[in-house]
């Protein structure tokens, strides 16, 4: 057996530890279940996605009609 360190802030490891909890497991249970999954499949067991914008973003978003920009300044050019 080997053994895996890692660091993470308090706020998610609080969270995740609670969550396995309510599912019956450890974190440690949780974190070879997820070793062994990737070994599994071949790679990550799910598709990494960033979070979802918020209402303000979207909105923001829209404005450009769905133009894409190839820097920050080119959409700034917008509101001037």
């Amino acid at each position: 057996m080997q053994t895996i360190q890692t660091r993470v802030n308090e706020e998610l490891k609080t969270k995740a530890d609670a969550l396995f909890k309510d599912m019956g497991l450890s974190t440690t249970d949780a974190v070879r279940m997820f070793l062994t999954q990737c070994v599994n499949v071949g790679g990550l067991p799910f598709t990494p996605t960033g979070k979802k914008p918020n209402a303000q973003t979207l909105a923001a978003l829209n404005e450009t009609g769905g133009t894409s920009y190839k820097s920050v300044e080119a959409l700034s050019q917008l509101w001037k």
